[in-house]
């Protein structure tokens, strides 16, 4: 694909603190008025909207209970007081407490990820062709840490109407030297980029990205959780405590089953 000369990046303003009272293709459509967009435009969603106006409240009571059930594994505990867990969600995320959520939550509630959020990315799609007679990209984000910097940005958890890569193997480079490994995330960088003009202080949960319309492909079967690399392919699955102790643990179970000597018997 031919990179893309340039690239603009605008705050939907205006919209609604979101309730599963409203549409959130109907409220989009609104802040659309007055500016133009066309077929190829992408729109970054805040997964907490989309989880908003699904209904996925849960009293902050239970947000313990919330995190037990969408955890699929622990990758690593957190130290100190009031530290939770970085588990591997139901959605396939790494993310620290399973994604849960209680920022931008009036009351004593929280918020879980959206059931599936690339069943939400195509019907928002579908929904806004309905409405405006266009196919737009949609990818819903969602904000994480990475495990070798500090800070957090957002990522695709949801996506539609999206190429999620821009594969760059076989090609080569301005040296003209083979590609072998390039394969750029489009999905996470627009995610990335969004960010910039929404965040958690600024009330701003969408963002129109023009641009990148060669990224935009109708009916893809593309999906944000395949982004999600396959465990057997982690080579970073666990924390570094953990690993120690599943070593440990390991060693112990060969030492009893006679396979390796005990060293502490020397």
């Amino acid at each position: 694909m031919q990179r893309t000369p340039g690239l603009e990046i605008i705050p939907l303003i205006g919209l609604p603190e979101f309730t599963p009272d409203h549409s959130l293709a109907t409220e989009i459509v609104r802040s659309l008025v007055g500016i133009a967009v066309d077929d190829g435009d992408v729109l970054a969603v805040t997964s907490k909207v989309v989880s908003k106006v699904e209904g996925c409240f849960v009293p902050a009571s239970e947000r313990a209970e919330l995190i037990e059930r969408d955890t699929v594994r622990v990758v690593a505990r957190m130290r100190g007081p009031n530290a939770s867990a970085i588990v591997e969600n139901r959605l396939g995320v790494v993310a620290a407490a399973a994604g849960v959520d209680a920022s931008n939550v009036a009351g004593d509630w929280v918020l879980a990820l959206p059931e599936d959020p690339d069943a939400s990315a195509r019907r928002l799609a579908n929904e806004l062709r309905d409405a405006l007679g266009i196919d737009l990209g949609i990818v819903i984000t969602d904000t994480v840490g990475r495990p070798w910097r500090y800070g957090q940005t957002d990522i695709a958890i949801g996506s539609a109407n999206v190429a999620l890569y821009a594969d760059e193997r076989g090609g080569k480079d301005t040296a003209g030297k083979p590609l072998t490994v390039t394969q750029r995330c489009v999905a996470d960088e627009i995610a990335a980029a969004s960010d910039l003009v929404k965040g958690k202080t600024a009330g701003i949960p969408v963002a129109l990205v023009r641009g990148l319309g060669e990224y935009v492909v109708p009916g893809t079967d593309q999906r944000a959780r395949h982004i999600n690399r396959d465990l057997e392919l982690d080579l970073f699955s666990l924390g570094t405590q953990e690993a120690f102790e599943e070593g440990y643990r390991s060693a112990l179970a060969a030492v009893a089953a006679g396979k390796v000597l005990d060293p502490r018997a020397e």
